[in-house]
């Protein structure tokens, strides 16, 4: 399974970077019209110079890269930065991507489960950039469109499981979403590092319903818990009364403890036990 789970990334990375070097296309590729307009360039630039030299150096942040284009085609060797780069005036034109993981709330989904019940959940998508030319020309806003594929997945993927799976497996069902939302990313040089469900919100009605059955549960357990105390004490209390009828002076024993815990709790009653011979003795005399 390991082994074909790397040739699968493999597979996802080399076609990454044929998609890449694809869209970087190289500089002969401007055709001779374009090699003029460059010279051209080229010639104001020095003509200006050193004015010139402020318009074309641009700087590039640590967490940025810049996709040049030159004459409508990407320059060959892809994203530039971080740090310093230079242009031509007039036929370079650049784009920023902020290459930094991106943190967004998946706005709270009504969703039909496998055994219909109706619930609202939401949750939270990290992702970064991690590959700026093709976020930049593959598709036109990559953010909203990984926010909206967040949410068409949330419902796909809570859609095939019932009440009770959604509540127990949501490590389950964030990491099935991470991986669907990745492979879907892909082409758009996106990354998507972590998927999490913050939120189940049931309906009131139901809510009631499982509290009541909860509520059932537990008494049902409390009564069979109460139900074998009774048969435990029952069979401590034979066990017991054999010890007692083994010898007669330890039930003579027994009235006395009695006696003496009814009088510390309840001083103002008083029992007296009468020994059972005594009214044997009485009774033959009869």
């Amino acid at each position: 399974m390991e082994e074909d789970g790397k040739e699968t990334i493999s597979i996802r990375e080399r076609k990454r970077r044929e998609r890449q070097a694809a869209l970087e296309s190289p500089e002969t590729d401007i055709g001779l019209c374009g090699w003029i307009i460059v010279g051209f360039s080229i010639l104001l630039m020095l003509a200006t110079f050193p004015i010139s030299i402020w318009m074309c150096i641009k700087i590039v942040k640590e967490y940025e890269r810049a996709i040049i284009f030159r004459l409508g085609r990407i320059l060959r060797g892809g994203a530039k930065g971080p740090g310093l780069f230079f242009i031509l005036p007039c036929t370079d034109s650049f784009i920023n991507v902020d290459m930094r993981t991106i943190t967004f709330d998946i706005p709270p989904q009504e969703v039909l489960t496998k055994d219909s019940v109706t619930v609202s959940v939401d949750g939270v998508v990290y992702y970064r950039v991690q590959n700026a030319t093709l976020a930049v020309a593959n598709i036109t806003n990559a953010d909203a469109a990984t926010r909206l594929l967040a949410q068409t997945t949330l419902r796909n993927v809570l859609g095939t499981k019932n009440l009770a799976e959604i509540l127990s497996d949501r490590e389950e069902i964030a990491h099935s979403m991470q991986s669907t939302l990745d492979d879907a990313t892909d082409d758009w040089g996106i990354k998507v590092e972590r998927v999490e469900i913050k939120d189940v919100k049931l309906p009131q009605q139901l809510q009631r319903a499982m509290a009541a059955e909860a509520e059932a549960s537990r008494e049902a357990r409390a009564k069979v818990i109460a139900a074998e105390g009774e048969v435990n004490a029952s069979r401590a209390l034979k066990e017991a009364s054999l010890v007692i009828a083994e010898s007669p002076s330890g039930l003579q024993l027994r009235y006395l403890q009695t006696l003496n815990t009814i009088a510390a709790e309840k001083n103002s009653t008083i029992i007296f036990p009468l020994p059972m011979d005594m009214m044997q003795a009485f009774m033959k005399k009869d």
